[in-house]
C-alpha cells in the first residue's frame, strides 16, 4: 500500500508505540517495517498469530524473551572470519538458550496455540554450540580455566610465579636494609612490570631498571635486578595465556561460523514470536478486540462491491481513551458510499480517520478498540486525502493540493479499495465546488469503490438522498451547549445550526430574520423537518435504552429466582435424604430387636411347650409391626438414573459447569445441554439425573454454585514463619482435595531450609496426600514442593 496514505492515517504512529512492547531490537524492527496485507487468508493468518499470542498471556503469563539479542551480525562476522569476544559468545548462548526454552514451551501449547508453535519449531537449538559456549564462558564473559587443559595449566603456573613475585617484593619493602631508600612501601605497575618507588637521591644503592619516574623527578619506579628472570616468566606465561585464549575463542567462533544459518533462522522465529506478544500486549494496553475478517460478498456486480465495515463503538487509538467519543459506522447492502456532514470541529475528520487506520490496522494483524461484532473487508488499498495539503514549494492552493491527490487515488483505487476524502470540493467556488464533488461520487459510485466523504455541501445531503448506493450520515451539535458531541448517525444527514448558534450567541434578532429570508422557503422546511426528525430519532434511542436496561434487570432477576429455586431443591433433597438415614438407622436397630425377639421366642420354645399356633401369631404380630413401621418412612428422592439412561427433557446436574441444565438432545457419548441461555455440549459421564420433565415447570433451567469449594494450584508460604504457614497449609489442603485437585504447588523458598522442612514434614504425615516432590528447576527449583493427593 502507498505509504504516504499510511502516514496520513497515522499509522506510523500506531507502530512505534507497537514498537515499544517488543523485547529486542529484531522484534521492533519488524514491528516499524509491519504493512497492511491486501490478502485474506494472510490478515487472518496475522490476527489469529495476536489471538493465540493473547490467549498465552491470559492463561500463562506470556512467554519471556528476556536475554535474547538480535545476534546476527556476529554470526555473519564469524563466518567472515572474526574472532568473536567472550561477552559476544555470551549474547549468542544466552540467545540460543532463551531460544530452546521458548521453543519447549510453545511446542507444548501447540493444542492452544498452533501458529504461534509452527513458527517456535524454526527455532534450532544448536545445543552444541551452546554447550561448549557455556563450558569455555563463565557468565560474567570470560574464558574460565577449564575452557582447555592448557590454559588451566598456564593460568595455575600465572598464579604460582605472581605469588612468588609479590612476596620476594614485599620482602624488599619490609627489608631494614632497603626501606630506608622507598619513598613509600609500595608495589605498583608501570608498563606490565612490578616496580618499587626509589627516592632519585639514592638511585643505584638498589640495582634495577628504571622503568618510569615521577612528574617532579624525585621517585624512580624501579624494577629490581634480581626480580627481572623471575618477571619475565610471569610476562610469558601472560602471553601464553592470552595466546590460548585467542585459540578457544578462534575455536568457538568457527563454532558460530558454521551454524550462521541456524542462528539467522532462529533470530528471525525469535523477532516474529516477539512481534505476536507485543501485538497481544498493545491490544491489553488498547482494551481492543479481535474484528472479524469477512470475504467480500457475493452481490451483484453492478450494485455493490461487496465490501463489509461494522465498526461499532470504535475508539481512535491515538485519542485519550477517557475523552474519546466511541462512533459507530456502518455500511449494508444497499450501499458503499457514505456521506458525513455536520459542523465543523464536530468529528468528521476524525471519524474518517478512524476508519482508515482501523482497517490499515486489522490488516496489519492488530486488534481494534472496537467493541465486539465488529467486521471488516480486506482492502486492496486504503487511500485519504485528508488535511490541508497546501504546499507554497510545489505553488499549489489548498484546492490544487487536495485534487491532484483525489487524481492519483483515482488512478490507483480499484472496486476492492477503500476511499477517504475530507472536504471533498472545498477551497473553491461553493458552486462549482459542489458540483465537482457531486461527480466525484458519480464517478466513484460507478466504479464501486467503497467511499466516505465528509462535506458541508447541502446539494450533496440530497444527492445521497436520492442516489441509490449512496447514504447519509452526520455527526451531532448540541445547540444547548453550541458544542459538538461527536457521535455518528448513519442515515440522517447533518442541518444547518447558523441560524440557531447565531441566535444563542446574541446576534441580534432582526438580522437573523432577515438572513432567514434569503433562504428560500423548501429550504427553511427541510431543515425544520430535518431538525424534527432527529429529535424523533434521539428519542426512539432514549427508549430502546430503557427497553434494553429493563430486559437487563428481567434477565437478572429471572437468574437469581432460578439459582434459589435450585438452591431450595437440593436443599429438599438433603432433607429427604438426611430423615431416610434417620430412619432406615432406626429400622436397623428395630430389626436387631426383632431378631433377637425370635431367638428369645425359639429357645423358649425348646424349654416348654408354648404351641405352634401362638408362635405364629407373636410372628405375625412382629411383622406387621415392621411393615408399619416401613409405611411411615418418608418417601426417598428418585433413584438417580444411569448416564445411558438420561433422556431427553431431564434436568441434570453438569459436573464440570457446577451448574443444573436440560438435557435437549443426545447421541452416543455427549449431550446437549441447555444451561442458562446458553447450549453447551458435554460427555454424558459428565452428567447426573436430578428429575425427569413434570407437567407444569418453571421455564428456563437453573444455575448452581457447585458443592465443592474451590482452591488454587498454588500455595505461596514465602516469608511467613512455621507456627504461622502450618494451619494455613493444613487448611489449603484439605480445601484443594475437597475442589478436586490432583495435585498441588506449595511455594516455601529456599532460606535457611527451615520452612521447607517443616512443610514436608507435614506432608510426609498428612492422610490426604499420596506422595511430594523438589520441584524442577522450572517450578522453582528447591523452593518448591509438588505434592499429590491419594484419590484411590
Amino acid at each position: 500500500m502507498d505509504p504516504k496514505h499510511l502516514n496520513t492515517l497515522d499509522l506510523p504512529q500506531i507502530l512505534s508505540r507497537l514498537a515499544e512492547y517488543t523485547s529486542f531490537s529484531a522484534g521492533r524492527d519488524l514491528a516499524l517495517a509491519l504493512e497492511p496485507s491486501p490478502i485474506l487468508t494472510e490478515v487472518q493468518q496475522r490476527l489469529q498469530e495476536t489471538r493465540e499470542a493473547r490467549h498465552i498471556l491470559d492463561a500463562h503469563g506470556g512467554v519471556s524473551l528476556g536475554g535474547v539479542r538480535d545476534v546476527r551480525p556476529l554470526a555473519q562476522n564469524a563466518q567472515r572470519g572474526a574472532v568473536l569476544q567472550p561477552a559476544e559468545l555470551l549474547e549468542i548462548h544466552d540467545t540460543l538458550r532463551t531460544a530452546r526454552r521458548v521453543r519447549q514451551a510453545l511446542v507444548r501449547l501447540r493444542e492452544q496455540a498452533p501458529l504461534l508453535a509452527d513458527i517456535a519449531a524454526r527455532i534450532e537449538p544448536c545445543e552444541a554450540l551452546v554447550d561448549e559456549i557455556g563450558r569455555c564462558i563463565s557468565d560474567q564473559g570470560e574464558v574460565v580455566d577449564h575452557a582447555s587443559d592448557k590454559l588451566a595449566r598456564i593460568r595455575r603456573e600465572l598464579r604460582i610465579t605472581h605469588e612468588r613475585l609479590l612476596e620476594r617484593l614485599n620482602r624488599i619493602l619490609t627489608s631494614p636494609r632497603y626501606s630506608g631508600y622507598l619513598q613509600e612501601l609500595l608495589i605498583t605497575q608501570r608498563n606490565g612490570r612490578y616496580v618499587i618507588p626509589l627516592k632519585a637521591e639514592f638511585r643505584g644503592r638498589i640495582p634495577g631498571i628504571v622503568h618510569d619516574t615521577s612528574s617532579s623527578g624525585a621517585t624512580l619506579f624501579i624494577e629490581p635486578l634480581f626480580m627481572v628472570e623471575m618477571g619475565n616468566q610471569w610476562r610469558e606465561l601472560q602471553m601464553e595465556e592470552e595466546r590460548e585464549v585467542q585459540r578457544i575463542l578462534t575455536e568457538l567462533s568457527a563454532l558460530v561460523a558454521e551454524q550462521t544459518d541456524e542462528l539467522v533462522w532462529t533470530v528471525e522465529a525469535l523477532a516474529e514470536l516477539d512481534l505476536a506478544f507485543a501485538k497481544a500486549r498493545y491490544a491489553e494496553a488498547l482494551d481492543a478486540t479481535e474484528p472479524r475478517i469477512v470475504p467480500l460478498k457475493k452481490v451483484p456486480a453492478e450494485q455493490h462491491p461487496g465490501s463489509t465495515l461494522d465498526l461499532r463503538q470504535a475508539r481512535h487509538p491515538l485519542l485519550d481513551p477517557a475523552r474519546v467519543v466511541p462512533i459507530d459506522v456502518h455500511l449494508s447492502d444497499e450501499y458503499f458510499i457514505l456521506v458525513i456532514t455536520g459542523p465543523n470541529t464536530g468529528g468528521k475528520t476524525v471519524a474518517l480517520k478512524t476508519v482508515g487506520l482501523l482497517a490499515a490496522m486489522a490488516q496489519s494483524g492488530l486488534f481494534l478498540p472496537v467493541a465486539e461484532g465488529s467486521a471488516l473487508s480486506v482492502f486492496s488499498g486504503i487511500y485519504a486525502d485528508i488535511g490541508d495539503e497546501q504546499s507554497i514549494e510545489q505553488s499549489l492552493s489548498t484546492f490544487s493540493a487536495h485534487l491532484t491527490n483525489i487524481i492519483r487515488i483515482l488512478q490507483q483505487a480499484d472496486e476492492r479499495s477503500l476511499v477517504l476524502l475530507d472536504e471533498l470540493g472545498a477551497g473553491t467556488d461553493p458552486v462549482e465546488g459542489s458540483a465537482l464533488a457531486r461527480a466525484l461520487l458519480m464517478h466513484l459510485l460507478a466504479r464501486r469503490i467503497t467511499t466516505l466523504v465528509a462535506t458541508h455541501y447541502s446539494e450533496l445531503k440530497a444527492f445521497a438522498h436520492t442516489t441509490p448506493g449512496v447514504e447519509n450520515a452526520s455527526v451531532e451539535f448540541d445547540l444547548e451547549t453550541l458544542a459538538p458531541t461527536y457521535k455518528m448517525r448513519i442515515g440522517l444527514p447533518g442541518h444547518s445550526n447558523a441560524f440557531a448558534i447565531a441566535e444563542r450567541l446574541g446576534l441580534p434578532g432582526p438580522i437573523v430574520e432577515a438572513a432567514r429570508m434569503f433562504v428560500s422557503p423548501d429550504e427553511l422546511k427541510t431543515e425544520s423537518l430535518l431538525a424534527e426528525i432527529q429529535q424523533a430519532h434521539q428519542e426512539a434511542i432514549v427508549a430502546r435504552d430503557r427497553a434494553v436496561q429493563a430486559e437487563r434487570r428481567a434477565a437478572e432477576l429471572e437468574r437469581r429466582l432460578n439459582a434459589r429455586l435450585a438452591a431450595i431443591e437440593e436443599e429438599r433433597a438433603e432433607i429427604l435424604n438426611q430423615a431416610r438415614a434417620e430412619a432406615q438407622h432406626h429400622l436397623e436397630q428395630l430389626r436387631r430387636e426383632i431378631e433377637a425377639l425370635r431367638a428369645e421366642l425359639a429357645d423358649q420354645r425348646r424349654r416348654s411347650s408354648l404351641s405352634m399356633e401362638w408362635l405364629a401369631q407373636a410372628r405375625q404380630q412382629v411383622a406387621e409391626k415392621e411393615q408399619a413401621i416401613l409405611t411411615s418412612l418418608p418417601p426417598p428422592p428418585k433413584s438417580p438414573r444411569a448416564a445411558d439412561e438420561i433422556a431427553v427433557g431431564d434436568t441434570v446436574w453438569v459436573r464440570t459447569l457446577g451448574a443444573l441444565g436440560q438435557v435437549t438432545s443426545l447421541d452416543d457419548d455427549s449431550a446437549e445441554v441447555q444451561v442458562g441461555a446458553f447450549g453447551v455440549r458435554v460427555p454424558r459421564s459428565d452428567l447426573e439425573w436430578r428429575a425427569s420433565p413434570e407437567p407444569v415447570r418453571v421455564q428456563g433451567p437453573a444455575y448452581s454454585a457447585g458443592p465443592r469449594p474451590s482452591a488454587s494450584l498454588e500455595l505461596n508460604l514465602r516469608g511467613q514463619r512455621v507456627e504461622d504457614a502450618l494451619p494455613v497449609l493444613e487448611k489449603y489442603l484439605d480445601d484443594a482435595f475437597l475442589s478436586g485437585l490432583p495435585f498441588v504447588r506449595i511455594i516455601h523458598g529456599k532460606g535457611t531450609g527451615t520452612l521447607r522442612q517443616a512443610v514436608r514434614e507435614q506432608l510426609r504425615h498428612h492422610p490426604l496426600v499420596k506422595s511430594y516432590r523438589e520441584g524442577s528447576e522450572e517450578e522453582g527449583g528447591t523452593g518448591v514442593t509438588i505434592a499429590y493427593f491419594d484419590r484411590d
